[in-house]
């Protein structure tokens, strides 16, 4: 049965012209794929069009989709299809890069030692670094406790350094 759409034109206009760049950052950091970042945001924002869940504010709907995309790259990472095929990506086989303003980041050095880094340690240096969320909106968003949220800030730092080796 096919879902509702519960959302106006207008507010998810607004949403994806407001989120648009955080949603995909965080795919992007998450799935280390061009496509499947694109695939996550596509899914996140239809599940926006069809939630009838009534944001606060703007920092609720933030915090609702950066959860969201979470949940999403979660499920792709766990996925039959993720696990038996390899990407364009992993493949070597070129795709159209982004527009320079739609670029992430810059140092390529630190990022790749990023993707490198666990899924846990990855989402809350994203949200955290790139975001620039403090603990609390952190821990709400990855379900965990600010002092987790510190820990494995704490942990990935020091995985960073060494992967980086020992540069700061």
């Amino acid at each position: 049965m096919p879902q509702r759409v519960a959302r106006d034109d207008a507010f998810l206009r607004a949403a994806m012209r407001d989120h648009r760049a955080s949603v995909l950052r965080l795919a992007l950091s998450q799935t280390g794929s061009r496509a499947d970042a694109e695939d996550v945001y596509q899914d996140v924002f239809v599940a926006l069009a069809c939630c009838d869940t009534q944001f606060a504010d703007d920092d609720h709907l933030r915090a609702w989709l950066l959860r969201t995309t979470l949940n999403r790259c979660r499920d792709l990472a766990r996925s039959w299809w993720r696990r038996h095929t390899q990407s364009f990506d992993a493949l070597g086989i070129e795709v159209a890069q982004a527009e320079k303003d739609d670029a992430p980041w810059t140092d390529v050095q630190l990022w790749e030692a990023v993707r490198r880094l666990p899924e846990r340690y990855r989402a809350v240096v994203h949200l955290r670094y790139v975001e620039q969320l403090p603990a609390d909106v952190i821990a709400a968003t990855c379900g965990i406790s600010e002092s987790a949220v510190r820990t494995r800030l704490s942990r990935a730092m020091r995985k960073l350094r060494v992967y980086l080796g020992g540069m700061s």
